[in-house]
């Protein structure tokens, strides 16, 4: 349906808008064309595939020549015989005949040698017999480069071609021979060329050009990836046409001097050519028309006080991101408690580290998604990671992977799993089943560590007492995992000197995710892990300033200094520091699913402020979220690209990116990070902290109340966070810009700051961890009837949350250019569907398409569809809105699907 033209209660105010101007030919100066400019709310699912430029159903994936994405494969143990499977990847083989023009089959795979990209191996214990099988993909052939310190430089690239993405090169001390392997470009001849020193790569990592030698070099501004909490560092210079190229940094211990394939291509977003360069605001027809800055903002203040006036301050909610800077995100939460009076303010962080921070904070007393460098992995001797996919969702920190046996949890065969000493395949929604498992069989195998839990804990033996009932057989009852693994998990756990437990969305992403990260905090507990130097528990951390994003106030229930809005003193010290009266302040707010939910209804709120964020593609239940959307009176999104949240909005404020702003982050170790300018923004574009201070001052603030200079905020912040949880206090820009490696809580300028937490005590008054009892609890909703089939969502390796950045990205686009369903070749037969076949995955909450994909690996009562796609390919039209009722994180992970071809009533 069509948004209905503005009427008396929601008109665009005086002007030409109101006047129901022509909708013109094209938008000046914002890149967007008529056709960009949907004219409804629900006009989001007409928009399939916007990017890739064809329709989601016109796509047919080739079965050979250049086109062909996938090769046969075997997977040993599926069933009673082995079934073949297609390597897809989106990735790899698809890109270098996209690229060459060859076919990606002329690349010679080497059979022998653990250094083949695609070398048979054998799993053992994985069904009647072992089977052989080929390990793709396009991850961990680019981590292994950095270990052997020698192999970087040793590549050739190819002569082919600038395109070409596959070079053929050696590995020493791989194995006993030395063997050749084939690479893709977006990793080790990039990275290859970043240890060198002897190339440059471009926005495009497709096409590379080599220095004139007769040109002056241009300045690198260091700066840091804006997409995951690594927070990679890079080193971007100007380029002709307002590009910039990028490079790793090498000297930067996260990620080595390398980066994945987002990271190369991260400024092609910048010039992308549906930028938004001008407000826009929807006029009487339906449409979003250009304006002025003043027009747009006046507007906005004008809407705002009328819907408080008739309603409350709760009339008005306001949504952020985890990508926002710390200043944006101290500053957005500054405005909604101060300028708009409102409660009603959360963030999209709350769909990724929610229920990790809650299991955190009453563990540890604090939550730090990783209270240690990720560099102390590098040491370490095994690590489980639970519900995890580093090789395709974090590349980089696969190289911090390299030396311990990894033991992964996950229903799916992923990259990460095909690198583990153990892969535990449970089925979806029963991590917390497994996870007391493991507990009970450390304790009934005297693998506990006493004297570390009697001097340093709280709580055990409530939580053992859970634990007991989760004996082994019933275990493997309730996930499907062997008895066998869980005790060889176990083991492998409690004799390594270095252990770590590592969990991530997998675990956490569930009406229980709370309770699943509390249990195997429980279990790193046990075996006195957290705390103790060479090991420990973590998170991994998701969006680009997740941990940054919650301490500062975006949070319904926080204040800077990760403080809670209901502490008094909390609020009398924040007041001080704002200047107003601590009674002023709102308390706590609904979470982000609760807010969103209540969008147009009688009691929530009638108008909302979107900055960084895409919710018509990233929230759960996403067709009635976007319902939500279209009841609003308002909707103002600030955003860089015409998301599909932006193309339903009343008014859309274009503003500045990553390379074109000063600030600072904080990746998953705690580290606060200087984001640097480097370009200038476009003509017409202005920061996040410009547009909350011109609705600030419309409002009736003073200016100097709400700056918009970064450094200014940012000062403001450290005062503000002084004493918390999250003291940035001995922070200053000063500081970073000296090089100088701050881990929070840093409370004083000359404190060095914290890299590693714990070690002497924890953060809770008595300075002991606390265990937690928990009990494995179903999901809400599990397969049967109409619906037999668990569905579970994550990331493809090259998208990024919503995609709404990287599916502007060509090469990008190019490896993953549509939504896909990956299914185990037995359940696909028994649904009529073939590889390449157009699904329907429908749930009891509505129906999305898909390619399918072919995976022998997965279990055959499991599918998976990444997030990424827009229009009827959004994964979240299918998932829950069942919440976990401490976090309020929803049920991502796990939902009853069934799966037909497309056309099927």
């Amino acid at each position: 349906m069509r948004r209905a033209p503005a009427g008396p209660g929601h008109g665009p105010g005086p002007g030409p808008e109101a006047a129901g101007a022509a909708r013109p030919t094209t938008a000046p100066g914002s890149g967007l064309t008529p056709e960009a400019l949907t004219t409804g709310r629900d006009g989001l699912t007409a928009e399939t595939a916007p990017h890739t430029g064809t329709e989601a159903t016109a796509t047919p994936r080739p079965t050979t020549g250049p086109g062909a994405e996938h090769a046969t494969r075997t997977r040993p143990g599926a069933g009673p015989t082995s079934q073949t499977r297609t390597t897809d990847r989106d990735r790899l083989t698809a890109e270098a005949t996209s690229h060459t023009g060859t076919e990606a089959t002329a690349t010679p795979r080497p059979t022998t040698g653990p250094g083949a990209e695609h070398a048979t191996r054998t799993r053992p214990g994985a069904g009647p017999t072992s089977q052989t099988r080929t390990t793709d993909r396009d991850r961990l052939t680019a981590e292994t480069a950095p270990h052997t310190g020698t192999e970087a430089t040793a590549t050739p690239r190819p002569t082919t071609g600038p395109g070409a993405e596959h070079a053929t090169r050696t590995r020493p001390g791989a194995g006993p021979t030395s063997q050749t392997r084939t690479t893709d470009r977006d990793r080790l001849t990039a990275e290859a060329t970043s240890h060198t020193g002897t190339e440059f790569a471009a926005a495009s990592p497709s096409t590379v050009a080599p220095a004139a030698p007769d040109v002056p070099e241009v300045p690198e501004v260091p700066t840091h990836c804006p997409y995951c909490a690594l927070q990679c560092g890079t080193r971007l210079a100007p380029r002709d046409g307002g590009a910039a190229g990028v490079r790793p940094s090498p000297d930067f211990p996260v990620n080595q001097g390398g980066l994945c394939q987002k990271g190369w291509t991260a400024p092609t977003v910048l010039t992308t050519p549906d930028r938004l360069t001008t407000p826009l605001v929807r006029d009487a027809a339906g449409t979003l028309v250009p304006t002025g800055w003043d027009t747009a903002l006046d507007l906005v203040a004008e809407r705002l006080r009328a819907l408080r006036d008739a309603y409350g301050p709760d009339a008005v909610g306001v949504f952020g991101g985890g990508g926002l800077t710390n200043e944006k995100a101290y500053l957005l939460g500054k405005f909604a408690r101060v300028a708009l009076g409102t409660s009603q303010i959360d963030y999209n962080g709350r769909f990724c580290m929610s229920s990790a921070a809650t299991a955190g904070n009453a563990a540890f007393g604090v939550d730090r998604g990783l209270p240690f460098p990720v560099t102390d992995l590098g040491d370490a001797d095994v690590i489980l990671l639970a519900g995890a996919n580093p090789a395709d969702t974090m590349p980089p920190l696969m190289r911090h992977l390299g030396r311990a046996a990894l033991v992964v949890i996950d229903p799916r065969r992923t990259a990460t799993a095909e690198r583990a000493a153990l892969h535990l395949q449970p089925a979806p929604g029963t991590d917390l089943a497994l996870a007391l498992g493991l507990l009970h069989l450390a304790v009934v195998e005297g693998l506990v560590d006493t004297a570390y839990v009697a001097a340093r804990t709280a709580g055990f033996d409530a939580a053992r007492q859970r634990a007991m009932a989760w004996w082994p057989e019933r275990v493997e009852r309730v996930t499907g995992v062997p008895v066998a693994e869980l005790r060889e998990a176990v083991a492998l756990l409690a004799g390594a000197g270095r252990a770590y437990v590592l969990t991530g969305r997998g675990a956490e992403q569930h009406s229980k995710g709370t309770d699943t990260a509390a249990a195997f905090v429980n279990l790193a507990l046990a075996l006195g892990l957290p705390g103790r130097p060479g090991s420990g528990y973590g998170c991994l951390t998701g969006q680009g300033n997740g941990q940054g994003g919650r301490e500062h106030g975006q949070k319904a229930d926080q204040l800077p200094g990760y403080r809670m809005i209901t502490d008094p003193a909390a609020r009398e010290h924040v007041a001080g520091v704002w200047g107003v009266p601590a009674d002023s302040l709102p308390g706590p707010g609904r979470g982000a699913y609760e807010l969103l939910d209540a969008l147009g209804t009688p009691d929530g709120p009638k108008a909302l402020l979107v900055f960084g964020s895409n919710p018509a593609v990233s929230a759960p239940r996403a067709g009635h979220v976007s319902e939500r959307l279209a009841a609003l009176d308002l909707l103002v999104v600030a955003d860089f690209v015409p998301s599909e949240t932006a193309r339903t909005a009343d008014v859309v404020l274009p503003v500045t990116q990553w390379a074109e702003e000063e600030g600072t982050m904080t990746n998953l170790e705690g580290r606060v990070l200087r984001r640097r300018r480097a370009l200038p923004p476009p003509t017409g574009v202005r920061t996040d902290l410009e547009v909350l201070q011109g609705l600030a001052v419309r409002l009736g603030q003073p200016a100097d109340r709400f700056p918009s200079a970064p450094r200014t905020v940012f000062e403001e912040l450290r005062r503000a966070s002084r004493g918390g949880r999250a003291d940035y206090a001995g922070i200053s820009y000063d500081r970073l810009d000296a090089g100088e490696a701050l881990h929070w809580p840093c409370p004083a300028e000359e404190h060095p700051g914290t890299p590693r937490l714990f070690l002497d005590r924890f953060a809770h008054p008595d300075g002991r961890a606390r265990f937690a009892a928990v009990e494995h609890r179903d999901a809400a909703e599990s397969p049967g009837g109409r619906f037999p089939l668990y569905a579970t969502t994550g990331r493809s390796p090259a998208h990024y949350q919503s995609g709404a950045q990287t599916r502007r990205v060509p090469e990008l686009t190019a490896a993953a250019p549509e939504a896909y369903v990956e299914i185990h070749p037995d359940t696909a037969r028994r649904a009529g569907l073939d590889e390449g076949a157009l699904a329907r995955i429908s749930s009891a909450r509505g129906s999305t398409l898909a390619r399918v994909r072919l995976v022998g690996t997965l279990r055959t009562d499991t599918v998976f569809l990444p997030f990424h796609f827009p229009a009827e390919g959004r994964a979240n039209l299918l998932t829950s809105d069942a919440l976990d009722p401490r976090s309020g994180m929803p049920e991502f992970k796990v939902c009853a699907v069934r799966v037909e071809p497309c056309g099927t009533p």
